[in-house]
């Protein structure tokens, strides 16, 4: 049996917006072991059946099933195209053809005949916060066959076609560098228009566009003006093709959204309601016109990107009362959504919500930490008598809990339900284990992703930022990929970071940038580009993307990004090697840090030409693998200059570094930075420091992620475990023992006593210290990629056994399919269960082992004193002795 079991176009399953290189992957499912696919085969038709086929491979001799682009074969502008494929394997096999994906072109910039409409017609209009209503009627005389939309705004919208509110996407059009990229949605419209009178509409507000946003809390950071843009390409039964845009023929009015800001919440008036101003035949008399904005039509692109949607609900646990008195609802999770409530009453009774993610020692709604953002939603009721639903529209929370600042009635819980908000993100990774503690740690993990990847990476979901941080993205991108299909998610905000790029190559330390400037931070004159390890993301990202997705295009698509950095880089750095003149984050919020001071004690210049360092050699590497091989022995040689400055500069003639931290130590290590005879000196000091601090870290965003790597990978896997099994202070145990269900941006955010972290910067939706997740695949579970067959067509499954755990699991759903790897303890004897995906390859490692048995008789070899399996795709056994493990 072989079969195809999921076609995909630019790793998504839903794929619209398409341009004419897109690749398309599969998976393959088989009943049988060591797979490989020998030859494929694919059809492109503009039918569902394939009878009207425009393309076919006919048999392709290839291995390739990962980003196949179709050579050969030119996808039109604004077309839906029907795709499948057969394999054929190396077992004699063929499998049928696969489930057909259905896959949308991008509309021709070209072809735009619609205009920006704004309904902020007065001078005043660029302070208001509230949400604007549009509409225009039209007539078809004929009965559609095809009907399409191609719908953005400057602000947020939401688009409606005769009542009907199409799509269930979010905060569109999404949040990217409006002035050099603003994107497009596309939408099916057959079933919602229908011969004769029709009516089209949109509910337009701020957003991140002309909203309040920044440090500086400042208003139309990219325009004065909201504005909406709407094109239909119609086509009648008898073949007649109509094309209909937003113009000077629509109307406006207010609505019932008097107020909404991302970070100050919403007000609804439902006495504003205008009951059937989005359907035909209303009366809009009073109705005024819209006027043009003008906006640059080439920087329209198709949404690749993920939608964001309410993935999931939560529905409220507990009512508390305060000993203030407050009535709060608390939902167990920390999250980033908002909340749906059912509620009845007399007309202009009110419901005012505020939200928040902890309370305060004393048990009291806390909200100090959100410094200005108000986070309140306020309802006004219309009083219907059978009562009235409402959720915010244009501005989320980040909550765990609710204070009913007012509520008419008696409080039901089950009238609160919380909707949980974040991209639509194939989940892709599982781990669990033998200890509940490190499970609630990879579910924080977890939580922490789907609070913070709204649309774009941001630090946090609820205090007056919520901005893309660069920093925080490189950090964890490796876990989140682990986690979810990020790929989409990852490449739309790449084009972003390019957008924002100086021309010097400085990388904006937020994407989308926002910061005009950073200002002054503990007495250092900031900057708001080039801070070393938060612009590094324009090499470690696409890097990242391509090791876990085998993705080339990536590394294509943003090389000039990658290589402006380094330029920028080298004419900071002294002689073009050491990097520690500009401003630089460093090891920021270090627990090394001076009192009163958010720089770690690592010295800037070591963390910056570390990363200087990383970032050409990854720069090399990808400029080997798209064949620029000049460039590729260019900054093979800029690496080995800055690695030996490094050495001269921040290393001792004791072969330690010269700086006594632990991020000192931990990126040279895992940077491969060191000379042979420094690596075990650098070790033992790392070790050192540990003890002196009762084996806690001290570190801070840059040497946190890599701290038990850098212990694992050295031979130190007893003090790596030890180090994420610590439960007191400061560790992420400590977070796990003190009620977490997200991860913080302080280790003591929450202290033992109930008293908090300083208010100014203390989320508990922050995710940078779980970019330990990834060690928990890669380490504990033993999932790892090998960098020469990316994508995990080659998967590395290396197990290390520790920490007192009896067992873990992981999976990974990889392009290739689903990768497994469990293990259990009893006594000294393990026994290890894997699963490799058709299609690809597997080594598996076993440090330490002896008498080791396979279940399938592999043959056995011996790597770096490792027994070694070579193993093709299947189910595999494994059993044998670890001797250094004590007997339980």
């Amino acid at each position: 049996m072989l079969l195809v079991q999921e076609l995909v176009c630019n790793y998504q399953k839903d794929a619209k917006g398409i341009q004419k290189d897109s690749p398309f992957s599969w998976s393959l499912v088989s009943d049988k072991r060591s797979v490989l696919q020998i030859a494929y085969r694919i059809q492109v038709s503009l039918s569902s059946d394939f009878s009207h086929l425009l393309f076919d491979t006919q048999r392709k001799e290839s291995e390739e099933s990962v980003a196949v682009s179709l050579s050969g074969f030119v996808f039109e502008d604004a077309t839906r195209y029907h795709v499948r494929v057969m394999v054929w394997d190396n077992k004699g096999e063929q499998s049928p053809w696969s489930a057909p994906i259905t896959i949308e072109t991008a509309y021709g910039k070209n072809t735009w005949d619609a205009l920006y409409i704004t309904a902020d017609v007065h001078e005043g209009d660029k302070d208001t916060s509230d949400a604007r209503l549009l509409r225009k009627e039209f007539f078809l005389d004929e009965k559609l066959v095809s009907a399409k939309a191609y719908v953005t705004s400057l602000g947020l919208y939401e688009f409606f076609v005769n009542g009907k509110r199409v799509g269930e996407d979010l905060f569109t059009p999404g949040w990217t560098s409006y002035n050099k990229r603003l994107l497009y949605q596309s939408y099916d419209l057959i079933g919602f228009l229908s011969e004769g009178l029709n009516c089209i509409a949109s509910i337009v507000g701020n957003g991140w566009y002309k909203g309040v946003i920044g440090f500086e809390l400042q208003k139309n950071a990219y325009g004065q003006k909201n504005a909406f843009l709407c094109q239909l390409e119609l086509e009648t039964a008898s073949g007649k093709k109509i094309t209909l845009g937003s113009d000077l023929s629509w109307k406006w009015h207010e609505g019932p959204i008097v107020f909404s800001e991302l970070y100050d919440g919403e007000t609804y008036d439902a006495r504003l309601e205008l009951p059937g101003w989005n359907e035909p035949d209303f009366d809009e008399s009073d109705w005024k016109g819209v006027e043009v904005v003008e906006h640059d039509y080439a920087t329209l692109c198709p949404q690749q990107g993920v939608p964001v949607q309410v993935i999931e609900e939560i529905a409220a646990k507990t009512l508390i009362t305060t000993p203030k008195g407050e009535i709060v609802i608390d939902f167990g999770q920390n999250l980033t959504g908002w909340v749906k409530f059912f509620v009845q009453g007399k007309a202009g009774k009110k419901v005012v919500l505020r939200h928040a993610e902890v309370l305060d020692a004393e048990g009291n709604f806390y909200t100090e930490n959100l410094r200005s953002a108000k986070q309140t939603v306020t309802y006004v009721l219309k009083g219907e008598k059978e009562g009235e639903t409402y959720h915010p529209h244009f501005s989320f929370q980040g909550f765990r809990y609710i204070s009913l600042d007012a509520y008419p009635g008696e409080v039901d819980l089950h009238n609160f339900t919380a909707q949980v908000i974040h991209s639509k993100m194939e989940k892709t990774g599982t781990f669990s284990c033998s200890n509940p503690l490190i499970n609630q740690l990879q579910h924080n993990i977890r939580w922490g992703l789907k609070g913070n990847f709204l649309d774009v990476p941001t630090d946090c979901p609820q205090r007056d930022e919520r901005l893309g941080w660069t920093g925080d993205a490189q950090m964890f991108v490796s876990t989140a990929c682990y986690l979810k299909n990020t790929h989409a998610f990852f490449t739309k905000w790449l084009r972003d970071l390019e957008a924002d790029q100086r021309d010097d190559g400085a990388v904006s330390n937020v994407v989308p940038n926002v910061i005009r400037d950073q200002g002054m931070i503990d007495g250092v004159m900031g900057s708001s580009f080039g801070s070393s390890a938060w612009g590094d993301a324009a090499t470690i990202v696409p890097w990242t993307l391509y090791r876990y997705y085998g993705d080339l295009e990536v590394l294509r698509e943003q090389y000039s990004s990658m290589e402006r950095w380094v330029g920028f880089i080298q004419r900071e750095a002294t002689e073009g090697v050491i990097w520690e003149k500009s401003f630089s984050f460093g090891d920021w919020v270090a627990l090394d840090a001076k009192p009163g001071s958010y720089f770690g004690a690592t010295p800037t210049g070591l963390v910056s030409t570390a990363f200087y360092a990383l970032s050409s050699q990854i720069l090399a590497k990808s400029a080997s693998l798209l064949g620029k091989d000049e460039d590729a022995q260019n900054y093979t040689k800029l690496y080995e200059r800055v690695k030996k400055a490094f050495n001269k500069r921040f290393m001792g003639k004791d072969n330690r570094p010269v700086s006594r931290t632990q991020t000192s130590c931990i990126l040279p290590l895992v940077f491969d930075l060191l000379e042979p005879e420094q690596v075990g000196p650098t070790v033992d000091l790392l070790c050192e420091l540990l003890d002196e601090n009762d084996g806690h870290l001290r570190t801070g965003f840059v040497g946190t992620p890599y701290i038990c790597k850098a212990l694992s990978d050295n031979g130190k896997l007893t003090q790596a475990y030890d180090l994420l099994l610590k439960q007191d202070y400061p560790s992420w145990l400590y977070q796990v023992t003190q009620g977490a269900t997200t991860i913080w941006e302080h280790w003591d955010g929450l202290k033992p006593d109930g008293t908090m972290w300083s208010p100014d910067m203390n989320s508990f939706n922050h995710y940078a210290y779980g970019a330990v997740g990834e060690w928990l695949y890669t380490v504990v579970a033993g999932i790892q990629i090998d960098e020469e067959a990316p994508g995990f067509k080659h998967t590395i499954i290396r197990p290390r056994i520790g920490g007192g755990l009896s067992f873990a699991e992981a999976s990974h759903l990889s392009p290739y399919g689903k990768i497994k790897s469990r293990w259990e303890v009893q006594g000294k004897k393990v026994s290890l269960e894997v699963s490799i995906p058709a299609n690809t390859t597997a080594t598996v490692m076993l440090d330490g082992a002896q008498d080791v048995h396979s279940s399938e008789k592999v043959a056995m070899t011996v790597v770096d004193g490792k027994p070694s399996f070579e193993i093709g795709s299947g189910e595999y056994s494994f059993t044998y002795v670890l001797p250094m493990l004590k007997n339980t």
